[in-house]
């Protein structure tokens, strides 16, 4: 599953996916293709058809509140505090949707969070942010830096008494990976009070450029859930007017990125899926970390899709789950006063799987009251 020489996929290969997870794949892709329209404007309310919010609960193993950052920009996190007494390191999490879609209350990334702090475990913070195209950049960037501030100015009322200052982690995935990338420039850049972000874990981040990578043009058709053609109407979407895909926001290791190199930027971990048509830009990202002289871990799955780890059917998704757990170890085994083993003791080797089977038989119920998904997107699209 881990490996650490580039492998391309033939154009017409197709990843051995559960059929559970093929009906997802399929019926996501119809409802987001649909509601991307060509004008460059969302149909929200086909969105929301597919977007089940989930609010805030307690169970036996992790409890999760909302907090208001600010009410007039609908700034909030969802902090999740997993049932153990010990002290745990921070993680706070940016979500995926293409800048343009979905929540921290949206069910897959409510579980995955719910997942991460259960198994990690660790406290939880998920970051919900301004969409596109409706707030285009830097909009999101400002929001999660604002709600990052936030959370270290308020550290002692907000989170619990076990959450280590020490230790706190940026995470996200897709697009919520570009948006941790970039606010942890600004916070190695911004002096924080009380705490210490000593990794970032950047899950299939979206990232771009103007020329067209090999895996774009190889990973093409059905079952895959992101195209060039979605990519490229979430970059119009999301980039400020007039730029294209070699803004510093796309192209984050092009010409006009970052130079981190002087600056104390967190040890990466970057996870690549190998029918991801991102893959190459998630590669060239390692590589230019590396570059930069930073520390960067690259961790590829060879058969899986984009946002793979959604799907706990897949046994990818836990082994993610212990590789974070291996990277957040090994960064915390440098953290003063702290015993690795200490904290090692703390992990469970096999995670525990999270049972969402219920999710594909939703989607399976909805399809066949609807009878037909396209006739439902296009009675959707007329309104």
């Amino acid at each position: 599953m881990i490996l650490e020489k580039p492998r391309h996929h033939g154009k017409h290969e197709r990843p051995a996916l559960p059929w559970a997870v093929r009906l997802v794949v399929s019926m996501v892709s119809t409802v987001v293709d649909n509601a991307c329209r060509p004008n460059g404007t969302v149909n929200r309310r086909l969105i929301h058809f597919l977007d089940y919010q989930t609010p805030p609960i307690s169970t036996t193993s992790v409890s999760s509140t909302d907090i208001s950052i600010d009410a007039t920009r609908n700034l909030w996190i969802r902090l999740y505090s997993p049932s153990n007494n010990q002290l745990l390191p921070v993680l706070i999490f940016f979500h995926g949707g293409g800048f343009s879609f979905l929540s921290p209350a949206s069910l897959a990334f409510d579980m995955v969070c719910r997942n991460f702090a259960t198994n990690l475990p660790a406290i939880g913070i998920s970051v919900n942010y301004r969409l596109a195209p409706e707030h285009r950049y830097p909009s999101q960037c400002h929001d999660g830096f604002d709600a990052l501030n936030f959370i270290d100015e308020n550290w002692a009322t907000v989170l619990p008494k076990n959450a280590d200052p020490a230790r706190c982690f940026f995470a996200g995935d897709s697009a919520g990976a570009n948006l941790a990338r970039h606010v942890a420039v600004q916070a190695c850049r911004t002096k924080l009070h009380t705490m210490k972000m000593i990794g970032l874990i950047s899950i299939q981040p979206f990232f771009g450029e103007e020329e067209r990578s090999q895996s774009e043009t190889q990973l093409v058709g059905s079952g895959l859930l992101v195209s060039v053609p979605l990519t490229d109407w979430c970059w119009n979407a999301y980039l400020p007017l007039g730029s294209n895909r070699d803004h510093e926001a796309a192209n984050v290791s092009g010409p006009n990125a970052d130079d981190i190199s002087g600056l104390d930027f967190p040890a990466t971990m970057v996870v690549v899926g190998g029918f991801d048509p991102l893959k190459d830009w998630q590669r060239r990202y390692y590589e230019w970390l590396l570059k930069s002289g930073k520390e960067a871990r690259l961790i590829e799955y060879h058969n899986m899709i984009h946002a793979f780890y959604t799907f706990p059917l897949l046994p990818e998704s836990s082994h993610l789950v212990v590789q974070i757990k291996e990277f957040i170890a090994k960064c915390s085994s440098r953290v003063p006063n702290l015993k690795s083993e200490t904290y090692m003791s703390q992990l469970q080797l096999s995670p525990r799987k999270l049972n969402l089977i219920h999710l594909p038989i939703l989607y399976a119920v909805m399809a066949s009251i609807s009878g037909d998904m396209q006739h439902v997107c296009q009675v959707f699209k007329s309104n």
